[in-house]
C-alpha cells in the first residue's frame, strides 16, 4: 500500500539541523506548483506525476563480493580507472572501495552522504545545502558556501530540487583538503532495479583551497516503467582549487529523470564540468556555476543522443558574479526518430563583474525529420566591460558526408555512427578520462545500430 509523501518524511532520521532543513523542504515543495509552460524554464517541457502514487525503491542490503552485483555494473567497473568508488542500488550502498591509505593521511573524505551525516556531521552542516538551497531565496545575493545558507542566482528553486532537498536518502559525500591533489577520479555508480518508485539522491563534493580532484558520477538501469530519479548536486571549488565533474545518465525506458547540478567557484579556481545524456524517457538537468571569485573559471561541456521517443531538456546558466572571471560553455547534441532536444542557457553577469569572458554555444544534429528541438540562449548583462557571446545551430546529417562513406562500402549504421561521434568529438576531444570516452562511444554505437 502506497503512503503519502509526508509519512515517507517521518521515515527520514538524523541530527537536529538536518531534520529541520528537510522540514523546511517538504513545505516548500507543498507550497508549490508542478512545472507547466506557463513557467519560461520549463515550457518546453512537461512532467506527468501523481506524487501521492510515489513509491520509494525498496532498501537493498550491502554485498561483499563485487561478483554479486549486476554485470553492467561489473562491466563499467573493470572498465573505469578510478582510485575508489561507491555503487548505489536505489537508497543504499551495495559496494564501496576504500581510499588508498595515503590520501585519507591527508584527511581526504570519501564515503556515502548517509555515514558522512553521523561520520562528519560539522563538515556536512557546513556545505550542505549551501549551493543548492533548501528554501526559495528572497533575493539572488549568494553567501559563501560553509558561512551561511546561500542564496541562489535562480529565482525559483522549483517544485522537485524541493522534493529532493527533502526525501534523498543517500548519494556521494567528497572532501579534498587545503592543496591536496587526488590524482585518480572518484566515482559514484547509481542503478535502480524497481520498476514504479523514485529515489532521491544527494551529492556533495567540496574542494578546499588549492586541492585538486575529478569526481565520476554515473547513473545506469534497465528499462523501468513509471520510475523517477530525482536529485541535486553540489560542488563547492575553493580559491585556487580544481574540480573535474563528469555526469553520465544512461537510465533505461520509462525512467523521469530531474536533477540540479550547481558550482560555487572561488578565486582562481576552476570548474570542469560533463553532461552526458543519453538514457531515461524524460530528462531534465539543470547545470549552473556560480563565478564567485575573481579569477574563475568554468568550462560547460555536455552531449546528448536523444531517439525514439526520448525527451532530454538542458538548462544552463552561467552567473558571473566576480570581475576577471572565464565561462565556456559547449553544448552539443543529436535527435533521432520522434525525439524532442530542449536547451536554455543562460549568461548573466552582475554589476561590477568587469572583464568577463563567457561563451555560449549549443548545436544538435538532427538524424531524423521527426524530431524536434528546441533552442533558447540568453543573456543578461549588467556590465559594460565585457567578451559575451552566444549562439545555437540546428540542422540534418550532411548528405553528401553520408553518401561518401556509403560509396566505400560503409553500412549505413556504421556511417551514421561515424558521422555522429565526428560531430560530437570537439566535446569528447576536451575530456582527459579516455575509459569515458571509450564508454561514451559505446552507448553512441547502440543508439545507431552500429555496435
Amino acid at each position: 500500500m502506497t503512503r503519502p509523501l509526508d509519512e515517507h518524511l517521518s521515515q527520514h532520521t538524523g541530527p537536529e539541523w538536518l531534520t529541520a532543513k528537510r522540514k523546511q523542504s517538504f513545505d516548500l515543495f507543498d507550497s508549490l506548483e508542478v512545472p507547466h509552460s506557463g513557467v519560461e524554464s520549463w515550457k518546453y517541457t512537461q512532467v506527468e506525476v501523481d506524487f501521492s502514487q510515489l513509491r520509494p525503491h525498496p532498501k537493498r542490503e550491502e554485498v561483499a563480493d563485487i561478483s554479486a552485483l549486476p554485470s553492467s555494473v561489473r562491466e563499467r567497473l573493470s572498465s573505469t580507472d578510478v582510485g575508489a568508488f561507491l555503487v548505489l542500488d536505489g537508497p543504499d550502498v551495495v559496494y564501496r572501495t576504500e581510499l588508498p591509505a595515503e590520501l585519507t593521511e591527508k584527511g581526504v573524505i570519501f564515503t556515502d552522504l548517509r555515514s558522512a551525516v553521523e561520520q562528519y556531521p560539522d563538515k556536512v552542516q557546513q556545505y550542505l545545502y549551501s549551493v543548492v538551497p533548501a528554501e526559495v531565496p528572497d533575493d539572488t545575493t549568494i553567501a559563501a558556501p560553509g558561512t551561511t545558507p546561500s542564496k541562489s542566482p535562480d529565482p525559483s528553486e522549483g517544485k522537485f530540487s524541493a522534493l529532493a532537498a527533502a526525501l534523498w536518502t543517500n548519494g556521494a559525500f567528497v572532501y579534498v583538503p587545503r592543496g591536496v591533489e587526488v590524482e585518480l577520479p572518484l566515482g559514484s555508480f547509481r542503478v535502480m532495479s524497481e520498476a514504479g518508485t523514485y529515489t532521491a539522491t544527494r551529492t556533495l563534493v567540496v574542494a578546499e583551497d588549492n586541492a585538486r580532484v575529478t569526481f565520476i558520477d554515473e547513473q545506469d538501469s534497465d528499462a523501468l516503467p513509471g520510475t523517477y530519479a530525482i536529485g541535486a548536486v553540489e560542488l563547492v571549488v575553493k580559491d585556487g582549487a580544481q574540480l573535474r565533474y563528469v555526469s553520465i545518465q544512461n537510465w533505461g525506458k520509462g525512467v523521469t529523470h530531474i536533477q540540479r547540478q550547481r558550482g560555487d567557484v572561488g578565486k582562481d579556481a576552476t570548474l570542469n564540468s560533463l553532461v552526458v545524456t543519453m538514457g531515461a524517457t524524460l530528462s531534465r538537468t539543470e547545470m549552473q556555476s556560480y563565478l564567485r571569485g575573481q579569477g574563475s573559471d568554468s568550462e560547460m561541456l555536455a552531449l546528448y543522443f536523444a531517439n525514439e521517443d526520448q525527451h532530454f531538456d538542458h538548462y544552463t546558466l552561467q552567473h558571473h558574479a566576480a570581475p576577471n572571471a572565464h565561462s565556456d560553455l559547449l553544448y552539443k547534441g543529436v535527435s533521432d526518430d520522434q525525439s524532442v532536444g530542449v536547451f536554455s542557457g543562460m549568461i548573466k553577469v552582475d554589476l561590477g563583474a568587469q572583464k568577463t569572458d563567457a561563451y555560449q554555444k549549443h548545436r544538435t544534429l538532427m538524424l531524423s525529420s521527426e524530431a524536434q528541438n528546441f533552442s533558447v540562449p540568453q543573456l543578461e548583462i549588467n556590465a559594460n566591460d565585457v567578451k559575451c557571446s552566444h549562439g545555437s545551430t540546428t540542422g540534418p546529417v550532411d548528405q553528401e558526408q553520408l553518401f561518401f562513406l556509403r560509396s566505400r562500402g560503409i553500412r549505413q549504421e556504421l556511417a551514421e555512427k561515424m558521422l555522429v561521434t565526428a560531430f560530437l568529438e570537439d566535446v569528447l576531444g576536451r575530456v582527459p578520462l579516455q575509459s569515458v570516452v571509450k564508454y561514451i562511444e559505446g552507448i553512441i554505437a547502440k543508439k545507431v545500430g552500429a555496435a
